[in-house]
């Protein structure tokens, strides 16, 4: 059975603040690409010295969560749990129950703890928040003192603290700790029994949820299943994994934006539309 140590729990709880926090490079470095499962994966396989198990059981669990965003702050799923605390997690029940990540029952069981973590770390995510506020009011009331360079520890020290309560310690202890958890799962579970066959079934379904999420936010018409569907009929055709599908539909991009480049000058050569005439002024 694979061990968590203290330090790599600890190791782990910083990485689950680092995703989220904006002094790290902003959203875009921090939440957007720290905090993703995918990247959450290579980062927890190097931990637990594991890397192949840790990226595949991030692949598993990005799928779901691949169209996930927070608009307005509104989360369904905290993806920071997801990548430092149940991908983890997953690793552990992986090597307990004896599974391969990159079987299909490796997949189902992945992405069911991805998606029980998740939730949970919900809670997590509006406790951060929650606690952020006190910064921020403290913050407004250095504006209104004019002491600007207070503003630096508002925004770059202060929420270290809502981040070590809320993604440090909690990472750092249900990773140490939900090994053991696991253990008792799968005393309590057999891999026969109707609940972990459930936990399979279920787990299977799930990235469905997040390529359909995927697809609400980009098809807009019946013709923009075809490019979507390109890759996948490569991969079950021709035998090319999925990043061979990547570089081709790369390659199929450029080519689309060059052509609507050309299109766009032709239009300027030719004097573009013929402007409107300006509305007379009353």
């Amino acid at each position: 059975m694979m061990e968590i140590s203290w330090i790599q729990a600890i190791i782990l709880g910083l990485f689950a603040c680092l995703a989220s926090m904006p002094g790290l490079g902003g959203t875009s470095i921090g939440n957007y690409t720290l905090g993703r499962p995918l990247i959450g994966g290579l980062v927890c396989g190097i931990v637990l010295g594991d890397i192949p198990t840790g990226i595949l059981v991030g692949c598993a669990m990005q799928v779901v969560y691949i169209a996930l965003v927070t608009p307005g702050g509104t989360v369904s799923a905290d993806v920071r749990a997801v990548s430092y605390i149940g991908i983890p997690l997953a690793m552990v029940a992986l090597k307990s129950y004896g599974l391969e990540a990159d079987s299909s029952e490796g997949a189902a069981l992945a992405t069911s703890f991805g998606t029980m973590v998740g939730t949970l770390g919900t809670v997590l995510f509006y406790g951060t928040a929650t606690i952020n506020l006190v910064w921020q009011h403290i913050g407004w009331k250095a504006v209104e003192n004019r002491d600007y360079k207070k503003l630096y520890l508002v925004d770059m020290g202060l929420p270290w603290i809502s981040h070590i309560a809320c993604s440090l310690i909690p990472t750092m202890i249900m990773c140490k700790l939900g090994a053991n958890v696991v253990e008792l799962i799968k005393t309590a579970l057999p891999m026969d029994g109707l609940a972990m066959k459930t936990l399979f079934t279920v787990g299977s379904l799930l990235p469905c949820v997040g390529i359909a999420i995927l697809l609400k936010q980009i098809v807009k018409s019946a013709a923009d299943f075809i490019p979507f569907l390109f890759g996948f009929v490569l991969a079950a055709s021709m035998g090319i994994n999925l990043v061979c599908s990547t570089v081709v539909a790369g390659m199929f991009a450029i080519i689309i934006y060059r052509i609507k480049m050309l299109s766009v000058r032709k239009t300027e050569l030719a004097g573009g539309p013929e402007e409107e005439e300006e509305e007379e002024e009353i």
